[in-house]
């Protein structure tokens, strides 16, 4: 799974209200029945998900934990993910680029 954080372009220090109010613009913005885009519905699943993830405090801490835990085994590819929803979640497109 992505990273809900990232997903939804918040902290992950962000307040319960940053959070619902990153989810209702990005569903908003996503949903199926407003975004012609064929990949709409696969993006709305993920906001969806990830909302459900960071909105309940036990399964955040669950999450906060485990992600505390793990280790990046590619900390360029980890980047390039976090830049990329960024932007992403700014409206902006990014080309891939095959080294």
């Amino acid at each position: 799974m992505e990273n809900p954080y990232t997903i939804l372009g918040v902290s992950p220090t962000a307040s319960t209200d940053d959070i619902k109010k990153a989810y209702r613009a990005l569903a908003m913005r996503h949903h199926p029945d407003r975004n012609p885009n064929p990949n709409a519905e696969v993006r709305f699943n993920a906001i969806k998900r990830a909302y459900e993830l960071l909105s309940d405090p036990k399964k955040r801490a669950e999450y906060n934990s485990s992600l505390n835990n793990r280790i990046v085994i590619d900390p360029e590819s980890e980047a390039q993910n976090l830049w990329k929803s960024l932007f992403t979640r700014c409206g902006i497109q990014l080309q891939n680029q095959d080294r």
